[in-house]
C-alpha cells in the first residue's frame, strides 16, 4: 500500500472512498513482492499493480466488493494446472492478496490516512494490519513512527499492540516489509495472527562523485531507479546546476571531506567517477570502510591496479579492497554515457537484489532472487486457482 502512497494520499485528501489490495506473501515464481498494491476507488479508477497483469482483473472486482460490503479479505491466487490462462499466475507462482476498504465511515481510515501522509513526505514509517486470525480482526491497523508512537490499534489484548510496535520498529529499521506471526495476546499465547507490516523509508542515497558527462547520465538512471542522488566535486565550474538538473544535491567539496561529514547507511551506493589520484585515494580509503551498499570506481584496469596499489600504501586491506567495484560496472560492451550509466546501474541493482549479472538465456538462475527474509504465504482462506 505505501509503494503507492503520493497517489492514495491525494484520494483520502480528496475524500475518496476506496479499497486497497495489498501483496500480503508470496511462493514460487511471483512477479510483486510484499506490500506491492492495487487500489480501486468508488467511480472504478484503479491504480498501482499485484501481480504485474495476471490476476488484476479479479482483484480489482475484489476491491469494489469490499467497497461495496465495507469487509475485508484475505485471498489467495496460484497457478491453475487444468487452465493455465485461467484466473491465476501463469508463471507458476502463488500470492496472498489482503484487500481492505478505506471509506470515511471506516474507523481504520484515520490511521490509513496518518500513514499514507507519512510516506508521501518521504517520512519513516510503518504499517501493521492483521491478515489472519479470529474473526473479526482481519484488516486491522497501526501505524508506528519511529520513535515508538503510534496510532489506531488491534483491541484484542492490551499486549498486542505493545509487542507489535516493538516489532514493526525492527522491521523499520532495516526498511523492510513482510509478515509477523505472534499470538493474540501480545506472546506466543492464545490464537495465533499473522501481520503484514509495511515498512515505507526515505529513498536510499545514491553519491556520485566526479562532475563528468558520465555523471549527468547516471544521475538520470539514479533517479530513475528510486535514488536520491546527490554530486559531489572539488571543481566549481563544473558541479553546476545547469549541468546536473536532475540531481537532489549538488555539492562543491573534496570528495572525502564531503564524505566524512554527510550520512550514509546500509543503503547507501558509491559511484565515484573521478579516477583521479588525488581524489579517489582519500576517498576510497574512507568509502571502504562505511557500511555502505556498494563502492564503485570508473578507470581502466591500469588505472584500477595503480589505484588500488596507491591505497594499499595508505592502509587499505586486502579485505576491504575486496569491496570495491572496479573497473565499475557491469561488462555490457558500453561506450556512450547513457550505456555507461545503464552499465553501473545494472551492478548496483544485481549486487542489491543477488543476481549474477549473467544472461537469462539459457541460464538455470532463478529469475526473482529473494533477499529478505520474507517467509512463505502461510494460511488459506479463499483461493482462486
Amino acid at each position: 500500500m505505501l509503494d503507492i502512497a503520493e497517489e492514495l494520499h491525494r484520494w483520502v485528501e480528496q475524500g475518496r472512498d476506496f479499497a486497497v489490495a495489498t501483496v500480503v506473501a508470496v511462493g514460487g515464481s511471483a512477479p510483486r513482492r510484499p506490500g506491492a498494491a492495487l487500489a480501486v476507488d468508488a467511480d472504478g479508477t484503479a491504480i498501482g499493480s499485484v501481480s504485474g497483469g495476471c490476476v488484476e482483473g479479479a482483484v480489482y472486482e475484489l476491491c469494489q466488493q469490499a467497497l461495496e460490503d465495507g469487509e475485508p479479505v484475505l485471498e489467495r491466487f496460484g497457478y491453475s494446472d487444468e487452465d493455465a490462462f485461467a484466473v491465476g499466475l501463469t508463471c507458476g507462482g502463488i500470492i496472498d492478496i489482503l484487500v481492505t476498504p478505506v471509506r470515511a465511515s471506516d474507523a481504520s481510515r484515520k490511521v490509513f490516512a496518518s500513514a499514507l501522509s507519512a510516506a508521501a513526505r518521504g517520512e519513516a514509517a510503518a504499517v501493521a494490519r492483521i491478515v489472519s486470525g479470529p474473526a473479526g480482526l482481519l484488516g486491522r491497523a497501526l501505524l508506528v513512527l519511529p520513535d515508538g508512537s503510534y496510532e489506531g490499534g488491534f483491541g484484542a489484548h492490551p499486549e498486542l499492540d505493545r509487542t507489535v510496535v516493538d516489532e514493526a520498529r525492527a522491521f523499520l529499521d532495516t526498511g523492510r516489509t513482510g509478515t509477523l506471526e505472534i499470538g493474540e495476546q501480545g506472546s506466543r499465547c492464545g490464537a495465533p495472527l499473522t501481520l503484514l507490516v509495511e515498512s515505507s523509508v526515505p529513498p536510499p542515497r545514491m553519491i556520485v562523485f566526479g562532475a563528468i558527462d558520465f555523471a549527468s547520465a547516471l544521475v538520470r538512471i539514479g533517479k530513475f531507479l528510486g535514488y536520491h542522488v546527490t554530486v559531489c566535486d572539488a571543481r566549481p565550474v563544473f558541479a553546476t546546476r545547469a549541468r546536473f538538473p536532475e540531481a537532489d544535491e549538488i555539492t562543491v567539496e573534496w570528495p572525502h571531506k564531503y564524505l566524512e561529514r554527510t550520512e550514509v547507511d546500509a543503503r547507501t551506493v558509491l559511484c565515484v567517477l573521478t579516477h583521479d589520484a588525488k581524489f579517489d585515494v582519500p576517498l576510497l580509503q574512507l568509502a571502504l570502510r562505511l557500511p555502505v551498499a556498494y563502492v564503485g570506481a570508473m578507470g581502466s584496469r591500469r588505472t584500477h591496479l595503480d589505484r588500488n596499489d596507491r591505497l594499499r600504501e595508505v592502509g587499505v586491506t586486502e579485505l576491504e579492497l575486496a569491496r570495491l567495484r572496479s573497473p565499475i560496472g557491469l561488462d555490457l560492451g558500453a561506450r556512450t554515457p547513457e550505456e555507461t550509466a545503464l552499465s553501473i546501474a545494472s551492478e548496483i541493482v544485481a549486487n542489491r537484489r543477488g543476481g549474477s549479472g549473467t544472461s537469462l538465456t539459457g541460464a538455470h538462475t532463478p529469475i526473482h532472487h529473494d533477499m529478505s527474509s520474507t517467509p512463505e504465504p502461510t494460511g488459506r482462506i479463499g483461493s482462486v486457482a
